[in-house]
């Protein structure tokens, strides 16, 4: 027999009676249930079955009886059986095999992390209307209320960066979530003892959630492959913002069911009960997950352009993250920009909406919530859609770069677009749908800069992140605070619409002219 040798395991599954054929281009194979040397035979199998294709390859089917991906196909040509269909794990699992692998199992629960997140930050979107009334708060200080939650999410994005980098992202998620829900259920206590009070829980709330985006993308960076992220993180970041459509719905409800503060109470109780599946049935990187399936596990090494989480810890003990190499490179601040305009959006969009819809086309407060709830609902379908569409575009050949920037630009331009055709309605149902469009379309983002992150360091995505989502929360608190006093000093927000329409426009100009999908070199040594 040729150098590819059978394992004993394969030798006793190995049948002598079954005939030889001759393969013309090299050398004899036998049909029998066996693998090269180079691939760990599977656990346990089911009866054969053989199929003989033209051109002398044999292919057997098995089935696997560890977890994860069910049938297996193994295929053999030039005396190698290839698991699944690549010995490298280079063929593409099917849609079922995605479905339950263990990676979406993680981008799951990172979705519904990012759900609460954003559930608990929106709250007070909601709950700050019947608070400025018994307190007798105008527009200006309630956007000094709302921003407090910006202050403490200032410090923590480079920290917890750092810290996600080093620690990996299943640790710093769980000390993440375990404080921003102590934060939500304590609101109600402190809203009641004082501003203070009131304001220091809003501040812890913005710090421990400061780390969540950051965990979000060291995850998804480790678990999926490159043609694999933008989906990935469309699936995160859907739950996102189903977690605003979530928080904008159900909290005047809760309000009028259990008082003002009872979303605050049963909000931060989900954060618990997330965070004990999340500390048992998850991994910060797939080479230390008991769960995963060796044909998985080889599929994602196969792939990946990241280091091990082993590997990238013993180098990031060694030395600080290069932050003057990370802000002199124009493809960081690309990032920075985008971020910061994003973020400017979304936190106007997301705190100032439902006054916006009570004061200009005075609706009651559960419509108002209602009317800015439905266009989240349509960002986390739209985000998901966008993560697919460039997923394929790369796939098929275009660049990453280009991919990166047509998708940016649409979620830019769209929402300046949309932004405008806001101003000029006339009811509530229309602004509502031009709302729409403009949130939803703000979700092809995600797959711009968001998932860019991952590709320019990824070694550093976690502290990039960070650094970007310092300028995003800088521009979200000038926009949160200065939305209320431009309102007070010209007396509508269409003027300050129009002027986050230009900044949109303005944003994505710059990201397309200095942004990149390659890989930049932010090593100080070889510099």
């Amino acid at each position: 027999m040729n150098s590819h040798s059978l394992t004993p395991l394969n030798q006793r599954l190995c049948s002598s009676s079954i005939p030889r054929r001759q393969n013309p281009n090299k050398h004899t194979i036998p049909y029998c249930f066996g693998f090269s040397s180079t691939v760990t035979p599977v656990r346990r199998f089911a009866p054969p079955s053989f199929n003989a294709s033209a051109g002398g390859a044999t292919f057997v089917r098995l089935q696997n009886g560890g977890s994860g991906l069910g049938r297996l196909k193994s295929t053999s040509t030039d005396g190698q059986f290839i698991v699944g269909g690549s010995l490298d794990g280079s063929t593409e699992p099917s849609f079922l095999e995605f479905i339950t692998s263990e990676r979406v199992k993680v981008v799951a629960m990172l979705a519904l992390a990012l759900a609460l997140c954003n559930a608990d930050r929106v709250v007070m979107s909601v709950a700050i209307v019947p608070l400025s009334q018994s307190r007798g708060w105008g527009p200006s200080f309630a956007g000094f209320v709302q921003s407090s939650f910006l202050w403490g999410y200032l410090i923590s994005p480079i920290a917890g960066g750092t810290l996600v980098d080093r620690y990996g992202g299943k640790v710093v998620m769980a000390w993440g979530v375990a404080l921003w829900s102590l934060a939500t259920f304590l609101t109600p206590w402190a809203a009641e003892s004082s501003l203070l009070a009131l304001l220091a829980m809003r501040m812890l709330l913005g710090i421990a959630e400061g780390v969540a985006l950051p965990c979000m993308n060291n995850m998804v960076a480790r678990w999926f492959p490159q043609t694999e992220r933008s989906r990935a993180v469309g699936l995160a970041m859907a739950g996102f913002q189903l977690g605003s459509a979530i928080g904008l719905t159900l909290s005047p409800i809760l309000m009028s069911q259990a008082g003002i503060f009872g979303p605050f109470v049963i909000f931060g109780l989900s954060g618990f009960l997330w965070l004990l599946v999340w500390v048992s049935a998850t991994s910060s990187s797939p080479e230390r997950s008991p769960q995963i399936s060796k044909f998985e596990l080889r599929y994602i090494q196969s792939k990946s352009s990241v280091p091990s989480l082993s590997k990238s810890q013993s180098e990031t003990r060694k030395v600080v993250p290069p932050f003057r190499r990370l802000l002199s490179k124009l493809p960081t601040w690309s990032l920075i920009v985008a971020n910061a305009m994003h973020s400017w959006g979304f936190f106007v969009i997301l705190s100032w909406m439902p006054i916006y819809f009570k004061t200009i086309f005075l609706v009651d407060l559960r419509q108002a919530a209602w009317f800015s709830a439905v266009p989240w609902s349509m960002m986390a379908l739209t985000g998901y859609l966008a993560g697919v569409l460039s997923d394929m575009m790369i796939e098929r050949g275009l660049s990453v770069t280009v991919t990166r920037k047509i998708m940016q630009s649409i979620g830019f331009f769209g929402p300046g677009l949309a932004l405008i055709g806001l101003t000029m309605s006339r009811s509530p149902f229309i602004a509502s749908a031009w709302l729409t469009v403009a949130v939803g379309l703000k979700a092809f983002s995600h797959c711009g800069f968001l998932v860019n992150l991952q590709e320019i360091a990824p070694q550093y995505s976690g502290v990039l992140h960070g650094l970007s989502n310092t300028g995003g929360t800088l521009a979200a608190i000038m926009g949160t605070v200065g939305a209320g006093f431009f309102v007070e000093l010209v007396g509508s927000f269409k003027g300050f619409l129009l002027l986050t329409a230009f900044l949109y426009f303005s944003a994505a100009l710059f990201y397309n002219v200095y942004s990149t999908g390659e890989r930049v070199n932010f090593d100080e040594a070889s510099a």
